[in-house]
């Protein structure tokens, strides 16, 4: 979210919370202003209107927990939590405290889907009957810390990517889901978590979809988006394998945990992001196919391409001047106007259900009822 903070002018970043030191001093040394080793002494500061949260997933409940109770607006990264009581507990902590919760950035933000939503909801291409979602990448093979390949912490494909994947399509069918049938894969015993994943998800009007996700980084489903990257740059399809052969070169779980934390915020690997520089196209989440009853809608980085009986039409997409920019178009709106947020605490639990789900189907070989799920703008 850094570039969008840059960029975007509705926002200034007055403090910062992180227990790496070199994190805090290259927050001070950027922007002037309080660093804190303890999210509660940032909750507490005054003049900070919204805590963004990016914290590991563990960790989200008790951080929104303390940001509320200072009255702080709250943009939490997904997934939202990592067990649907501790949404709970979010939920009913922001509302006592009178406050915003948002969760993300998850790509229903996206450009692309949120185009596509509207121009399902002006009616012509009549209801929604059924979705194909798909996306394979190297998600996997990136470095991580020991809880990311750790199912039970929160790790693995299922909470850190299906977030993404299950939020787009709720967003696109716009009704209520009902149940799912999940199978995972597990198929590399050095990385012991879902690297895979397929499901069928059914909605309360009829409709239905098919999610899949590969993060074992072999197939690259950007090449399906015109080697537009899922950040909205333009990706190298000679770079086959960087990921993997990154990673080869790490002797331990210690050294990799080094090797992330080394390309994060205040990290030697890490650099400022120029300013001016958002990507040509907007960011996305693999190819999508809607099937409606009168076409077949395709929303790409650049464009929405839409299919009828005897025609195709392509409606460009403006490049964004801002990265991420409806991510803060819903917080201005929320915190400046008051509007409900569309991520808002229910939203983002019920694809933290869906998730779950998914878990539960594919241990148990059964279909799954869900049973927390709202449909758009309910």
């Amino acid at each position: 979210m850094l570039p969008t903070f840059l960029a975007d002018t509705r926002i200034e970043l007055a403090a910062a919370c992180d227990p790496r030191e070199a994190a805090r001093e290259q927050f001070a040394r950027d922007f002037q202003a309080p660093v804190f080793e303890d999210i509660e002494a940032l909750a507490a500061q005054g003049g900070v209107d919204a805590i963004y949260i990016a914290s590991p997933h563990q960790f989200h409940a008790a951080h929104t927990r303390m940001a509320a109770a200072h009255g702080k607006h709250v943009l939490v990264e997904k997934p939202m939590a990592i067990t649907l009581p501790e949404c709970d507990d979010m939920v009913q902590a922001c509302a006592a405290a009178g406050v915003h919760l948002i969760v993300g950035h998850c790509h229903s933000f996206d450009t692309p889907y949120l185009m596509s939503r509207k121009l399902i909801e002006a009616g012509g291409l009549g209801r929604v009957r059924m979705i194909q979602a798909l996306n394979y990448t190297d998600f996997l093979y990136r470095p991580r810390r020991p809880e990311e390949l750790q199912t039970e912490a929160g790790g693995g494909v299922v909470f850190s990517q299906a977030a993404h994947q299950v939020d787009v399509v709720r967003l696109l069918a716009g009704s209520r889901a009902t149940r799912v049938r999940a199978v995972m894969g597990q198929w590399d015993p050095a990385r012991p978590t879902e690297g895979a994943y397929s499901a069928l998800l059914w909605f309360e009007d009829g409709a239905f979809a098919s999610l899949t996700y590969s993060g074992y980084g072999r197939f690259d489903s950007d090449e399906w988006c015109g080697w537009t990257g899922e950040m909205g740059s333009p990706k190298d399809a000679q770079a086959y394998g960087q990921a993997r052969r990154r990673l080869a070169s790490v002797a331990s779980a210690e050294d990799e945990a080094r090797l992330k934390a080394a390309g994060t915020y205040g990290g030697p690997a890490w650099k400022l992001p120029a300013p001016g520089t958002a990507a040509p196209a907007h960011q996305h989440f693999g190819p999508v196919i809607v099937s409606c009853e009168h076409g077949d809608l395709r929303p790409m980085p650049d464009a929405l391409w839409v299919y009828g009986d005897s025609r195709r039409e392509r409606i460009e997409l403006p490049a964004p001047a801002v990265p991420r920019f409806e991510v803060i178009d819903e917080l201005v709106d929320a915190v400046l106007h008051g509007a409900r947020p569309l991520h808002d605490g229910p939203w983002a639990r019920a694809t933290l259900e869906i998730c779950l789900a998914l878990l539960t189907s594919a241990r148990e070989g059964r279909d799954v009822e869900l049973s927390r799920q709202v449909a758009l703008r309910e």
